[in-house]
């Protein structure tokens, strides 16, 4: 990604900032109305006109956008009296270095995979998933790993990414199933409108499933307490209201009508 810091002409229109920053005028213009990036001032003309201030604060947008940030989180932080610029930039860096080893780690897989069909060496079954399943591993790390190491502790998330880095091929292919199986449940189920439906709850319990291939033990508050992350945390929320509206919240009542009647 371009850094998209001005030099001496530090004052922007529309029109050029998005020239610069490589983004539209109709981008800049609704970062304007959402609250997270305002004009430095409007001119005599009507013109929205953008600082060195405005800039930076772009490049942050940018970013986060590039790490997979939704907008109401982006704004959040970067609106926050306590936003600090300089830490961002390292927090950046340390992220995108995290990113360059998954890729470096899927790279090298495919090149050991093309080598193994090539004749060139020997490639384990398990060593063809070893990328994913890191990559899977590093992602929940980067995206909500502040958030459930404090809820549930360092020594719960280790061993929890243990358990998904020994997974065999069988039960790295098995997890995929059971996970795609329970959101056409949920697809349907939804439509319902009932979570404590026969489809919903055999949902609820594919979930519980799921969360078995990188658990080590089961306890229905903890599962409970997963289903109640998904909303309280709208990156969870968009991960599953992608397949169809409200599906996080209806999982999470399916998840609590399926602890509550279990021994």
């Amino acid at each position: 990604m371009q850094n998209i810091r001005g030099g001496i002409d530090t004052e922007y229109t529309v029109q050029k900032l998005g020239k610069l920053a490589g983004v539209s005028t109709r981008t800049l213009r609704y970062y304007d109305e959402f609250g997270l990036l305002k004009p430095a001032r409007i001119n005599s003309s009507g013109y929205r006109i953008y600082g060195q201030a405005e800039v930076d604060r772009l490049q942050q947008i940018l970013f986060y956008r590039e790490l997979g940030l939704g907008l109401e989180s982006i704004r959040g932080m970067v609106t926050s009296p306590s936003f600090d610029g300089a830490t961002a930039l390292r927090e950046h860096h340390e992220q995108l270095l995290q990113r360059r080893t998954q890729l470096d780690l899927l790279i090298a897989t495919v090149e050991q995979t093309l080598a193994h069909t090539e004749g060139r060496m020997i490639m384990s079954n398990a060593d063809k998933f070893t990328g994913f399943k890191q990559k899977m591993v590093d992602d929940n790390e980067q995206k909500y790993g502040a958030e459930i190491r404090d809820k549930y502790g360092d020594d719960v998330v280790n061993e929890s990414n243990r358990q998904m880095l020994g997974m065999t091929e069988a039960q790295y292919a098995d997890m995929q199933k059971v996970e795609q199986d329970m959101l056409q449940l949920l697809e349907q189920a939804i439509q319902t409108g009932d979570p404590a439906s026969e489809p919903a709850q055999q949902a609820a319990d594919l979930h519980r499933q799921w969360l078995g291939f990188s658990w080590s033990s089961y306890s229905k508050e903890a599962h409970a307490g997963v289903a109640e992350m998904y909303v309280a945390d709208e990156r969870f929320t968009a991960y599953y209201d992608k397949h169809a509206p409200g599906m996080a919240e209806f999982l999470r009542d399916a998840v609590l009508i399926y602890t509550s009647t279990q021994k």
